[in-house]
């Protein structure tokens, strides 16, 4: 069963840089496309960035340009650089991952951007 944990939150003032991290389980070969979701207080998930099985890189405009997301196949990790942040950039960032069909979450880890 695939397990994901975050990691690489916390408290950054605006115009600062964070990198976040997500390790898996198994071996991400097998997995799907990988996401980065964010949910901020009284707001829905959203969608932040992906990166599919053959590459493909996928931004919510708000962070195109300034978040990067990439996986290190070796250390099954995926990542999420994130420079220039912003207030709004505040929420929990949830890596997700499919597999078999499954989809699969971690539990999230805090980012606050103070202005």
């Amino acid at each position: 069963q695939l397990q994901l944990v975050e990691s690489g939150g916390g408290l950054v003032q605006a115009g600062g840089s964070l990198r976040l991290s997500c390790t898996a389980s198994i071996s991400i070969f097998s997995l799907g496309p990988l996401t980065w979701y964010r949910q901020a207080p009284g707001k829905q998930r959203e969608l932040v960035a992906s990166i599919t099985s053959d590459s493909r890189l996928i931004y919510v405009d708000s962070v195109k340009g300034r978040f990067t997301v990439s996986r290190d196949y070796v250390k099954n990790m995926l990542y999420l650089q994130m420079d220039s942040l912003k207030p709004e950039d505040t929420g929990t960032y949830y890596c997700n991952g499919q597999h078999w069909g499954t989809d699969y979450w971690g539990k999230g880890t805090l980012v606050t951007v103070s202005s």
